[in-house]
């Protein structure tokens, strides 16, 4: 998973992949390997189709592993310094937008953003828009639908 982007990370973020790390580790890396040996114990692996996806599925975790002690060892961990007004990563800002509805996000790096959790990262539209504004700035923003329009109410 090398790339020429650097890993921002904020503490949440660096915690949360750690805990998944953990448990990939200590929970599911073993729990196939012993998958795998149960399934060659029952006798000829060569053509055994389940054998295969679970030899697939554990491609694809011990890659995850891989990723993720990669991006821990590579990331810069950014903490949001409290009562700074100006947005940066790590900053919870809430927006409201022409109809008067509100929205608050976390700014985050692109590793950890999670739009369902209301993590987005800075260099998504709406993120990069918000970076370096304060308070009673005004963002805007082009998405499929057209134009949206911002105004910051709160910065955290």
């Amino acid at each position: 998973m090398v790339t020429n982007q650097p890993i921002v990370l904020t503490p949440d973020g660096r915690d949360r992949l750690t805990e998944e790390l953990q448990t990939l580790r200590a929970e599911d890396l073993p729990e196939l390997q012993e998958r795998i040996r149960e399934l060659g114990e029952a006798g000829d692996i060569s053509d055994d189709s389940d054998i295969e996806a679970t030899k697939d599925e554990l491609i694809r975790l011990e890659n995850r592993i891989r990723d993720i002690a990669w991006m821990l060892e590579e990331a810069e961990i950014v903490e949001h310094q409290a009562g700074i007004d100006v947005v940066e990563i790590g900053s919870s800002v809430t927006v409201v937008d022409g109809d008067g509805d509100s929205d608050t996000w976390v700014i985050v790096g692109p590793h950890e953003a999670d739009a369902s959790a209301g993590r987005i990262s800075n260099v998504s539209p709406v993120g990069a828009a918000l970076i370096g504004k304060r308070v009673g700035d005004k963002i805007s923003v082009e998405a499929p639908a057209g134009k949206i329009e911002y105004e910051i109410s709160e910065v955290q």
